[in-house]
């Protein structure tokens, strides 16, 4: 049926993030998640609470994940 077997074909992991107005995109979602909670471990305050709310929506496995 197919051409290429989907075992050859490369799986796409993009997510999306936006924290603090900055649209990002990554294209590994471990990336994205070991950044967020290397950003949860060294900020405080409002800025820990936007990382931390990006994180939980990565561990979720949305595609877009938002500070809000």
């Amino acid at each position: 049926m197919f051409n290429i077997p989907e075992l050859a074909m490369p799986k796409i992991h993009n997510v999306t993030t936006v924290c603090n107005g900055k649209r990002e995109v990554w294209e590994d979602r471990e990336e994205a998640k070991d950044f967020f909670i290397r950003q949860m471990m060294t900020a405080e305050g409002e800025e820990r609470e936007r990382a931390e709310c990006i994180y939980i929506q990565l561990m979720h496995g949305l595609d877009e994940c938002l500070d809000e």
